[in-house]
């Protein structure tokens, strides 16, 4: 097997047949197979039927399974839009943060990619230089920390969005239900004067939506860095 990253092979030449393949129409059906099933509904062999096209001839486009998610997730990245180089670094990180949440939402499975494996595709980097060229401090240190705090508190925000959403539909109810059939059992335990604290979330708690929940978090970070750094 060849040492090249797919980024760097070349496709093989085009051939007259009745189903055509490209790289691009393999991963355009892999991504409409995983946001309709998720992940487990991606393979080699069940893009290749999507294609009405036989398995092997995917492998002259790709070597593995590991390879064909590397190339989902660069597609995902072509999707957000870059934040204005104008903007200042606080509205360019905002910017970013949106534009990966919005593309969770478009592509669930996308969050389940965000980590664990680097992200080498051409999208990535353009991602990446475009998030870094926001943060216009003479430290390449304190860019590297401003955006790594920002991207780790957007991947657990949005993770834990869509962990509640998954939970919804493993369990068939909604939130409002969920929580009246658990309601009497939370009220004995409140009850008990153990968990005041819980006690005033229950009760006192605004109840918000989750893009405001996910705004308010984002200002908590970016007022710490604002502070940290006298901005």
């Amino acid at each position: 097997m060849s040492n090249e990253l797919v980024w760097d092979r070349p496709e093989p030449p085009s051939k007259p047949s009745p189903t055509p393949l490209s790289r691009d129409l393999i991963v355009k059906a892999a991504i409409r197979l995983a946001d309709a099933g998720g992940l487990d509904d991606v393979s080699l062999r069940k893009v290749a039927a999507a294609l009405k096209a036989g398995p092997m001839r995917l492998y002259g486009y790709l070597s593995t399974k590991d390879e064909l998610l590397d190339l989902m997730v660069d597609e995902v990245y072509g999707e957000i839009t870059p934040p204005d180089p104008s903007a200042d670094w606080r509205a360019g990180l905002r910017h970013v943060a949106h534009g990966i949440r919005d593309a969770v939402k478009r592509h669930e499975w996308f969050i389940d990619l965000l980590s664990g494996r680097p992200h080498q595709g051409p999208n990535s980097y353009a991602h990446m230089e475009s998030t870094l060229a926001t943060v216009r401090f003479e430290n390449i240190d304190q860019v590297l920390g401003t955006v790594g705090t920002v991207m780790a508190y957007v991947y657990g925000a949005v993770r834990s969005e869509v962990t509640e959403l998954r939970a919804e539909r493993s369990t068939g109810m909604t939130e409002e239900q969920w929580q009246r059939a658990s309601g009497p059992y939370m009220e004995r335990m409140l009850a008990t004067g153990r968990f005041p604290m819980l006690t005033k979330v229950v009760f006192d708690a605004a109840d918000r939506d989750p893009a405001e929940v996910f705004d308010a978090g984002l200002d908590y970070v970016l007022d710490g860095i604002a502070a940290r750094h006298d901005l």
